[in-house]
């Protein structure tokens, strides 16, 4: 696993041991970045269920202002803070050890918007639509902010959903990348 493109080029990162997460591929990572194309400097990016945390590398190497990793599991805060100070990247992240459904309220009631949301939740929990909703609810995409989820290919999510439309839908094998922005 690495950073694929960006100041931090070809940076190695670490995956938490164990079974636990399933880190996004290079191949999917590299797919999903050119699908969003140019990144503006001033984002702000939520990475719920961060895992390694390389999506949110991937977007800090990139330029944005600010990535917001998130997740339960002590080993892979570890390993988001491990990959943070291997990529000096550590001065535009926030790493908060909390789960990623409660975090949505608290992030919401300090009013924080993003412009990318990224999700990929343990597969076989309905997390994704909990997600959904809790993001509608709160207000934490901004107006034209996109939201990404990884999920298992069997998995298929409506055109609409809450106040979202989906705006694209890919297939990588067993995996999915599905977007979504606000409704007009």
């Amino acid at each position: 696993m690495r950073v694929i493109s960006g100041i931090k080029k070809g940076y190695r990162l670490k995956a938490p041991k164990g079974k636990d997460t399933r880190p996004t591929e290079d191949r999917i990572k590299e797919s999903l970045f050119n699908i969003l194309r140019d990144i503006d400097e001033e984002s702000i990016v939520l990475d719920l269920f961060a895992g390694s945390g390389s999506i949110g590398i991937e977007f800090l190497s990139r330029g944005v202002n600010k990535v917001y990793f998130i997740d339960r599991s002590y080993l892979s805060i570890k390993t988001i803070k491990e990959n943070l100070q291997h990529t000096h990247l550590e001065d535009k992240a926030k790493v908060i050890k909390s789960d990623s459904i409660k975090i949505i309220e608290s992030l919401g009631s300090q009013n924080i918007k993003f412009n990318y949301i990224f999700i990929d939740p343990p597969y076989e929990k309905n997390l994704i639509m909990i997600s959904l909703e809790k993001i509608c609810n709160e207000g934490l995409l901004k107006k034209n902010g996109i939201i990404i989820l990884e999920h298992e290919k069997e998995l298929i999510l409506g055109d609409e959903v809450w106040d979202f439309k989906k705006i694209d839908y890919r297939n990588y094998g067993d995996k999915s990348l599905t977007f979504y922005t606000y409704s007009d």
